[in-house]
């Protein structure tokens, strides 16, 4: 799976997020960088869901690039309060957003596990935070998916099961179903209140993410879909070899959130890479992520 930089609608958006912040250096910072500035999977107000989808607003980063900027030069706090969190992605940018919303003042708590009586564990709230003096509850869900090739008749929309995760058994429409009628009704439930300091005026998700497109068709439409979202392009292998690219870097899982950056001698030319990938695919099928430079 590749950033796209050519010929897609999000080119727009990696130029301006590297004019915006090619002068961060420190990888952590850069990925809180783009958490806060990316633009949202979905659109917050499509009516399809009923308001239940969160937004940063525009420009959340630039509000804070003072702070993002002396942070990139002094990251130790940041690192510190990373140190345990690299287990996986998802928690990892949870990670970064907790130190975002404590920065911000607004955190009241966050992986607040809820238990029943017998100590069955049947959820965790990811933040509780005030905004705006309302006690609020926010799912951060941050997700990669790929759309497969798929024929669709002229004015036809796709529909959110039809993008698949890295784990083929998850897809956008399940995702979204279970955060938006499981895990933003956990307040809701009897189990939750001695957990709560207060009742949960508003639930909802915060989704960021990319989504990959096959390379050489038209983007189509979903209903609910933001716009100006995080867009890539996938190909298999044998596609690949035919790429113009000039340089191109295999990322690591924990470097997937903002578009990148690396030294030189961390690339490869077209010709390397595929070497690497045909390698890679023998130990293991699952996908990779391409940073074409």
């Amino acid at each position: 799976m590749m950033p796209n930089t050519i010929n897609q609608p999000s080119s727009t958006f990696q130029q301006r997020f590297h004019e915006r912040w090619q002068h961060l250096c420190d990888p952590h910072v850069r990925a809180l960088a783009w958490l806060l500035d990316a633009p949202d999977m979905l659109d917050p107000d499509a009516e399809q869901w009923e308001g239940r989808i969160a937004t940063l607003g525009q420009d959340a980063g630039l509000k804070v690039a003072p702070w993002l900027n002396a942070l990139d030069q002094a990251p130790q706090t940041l690192h510190a309060h990373l140190r345990t969190s690299h287990l996986r992605l998802g928690r990892y940018a949870e990670e970064l957003m907790v130190f975002y919303f404590r920065h911000q003042g607004i955190l009241r708590a966050h992986s607040v596990q809820v238990r029943t009586a017998q100590g069955l564990t049947i959820g965790e709230f990811d933040f509780l935070l005030d905004l705006g003096g309302q006690f609020t509850h926010w799912e951060l869900a941050t997700k990669f998916y790929l759309l497969p090739f798929v024929q669709l008749g002229q004015g036809t929309s796709l529909k959110p099961d039809a993008f698949v995760g890295p784990n083929l058994a998850d897809t956008l429409g399940k995702k979204v179903g279970k955060t938006l009628n499981s895990q933003l009704a956990l307040s809701q439930r009897s189990d939750a209140a001695h957990v709560l300091p207060e009742p949960v005026k508003l639930a909802q998700a915060l989704m960021k993410g990319w989504l990959f497109y096959p390379g050489d068709q038209p983007t189509p439409a979903m209903p609910g879909l933001s716009s100006y979202h995080c867009r890539g392009h996938w190909c298999e292998l044998s596609d690949l070899e035919g790429h113009t690219g000039s340089r191109y870097a295999i990322l690591p899982r924990m470097s997937w959130l903002a578009p990148a950056k690396c030294p030189i001698e961390q690339t490869q030319t077209l010709s390397e890479v595929v070497v690497t990938l045909e390698q890679s695919f023998q130990a293991s099928l699952a996908p990779i992520m391409v940073a074409v430079l």
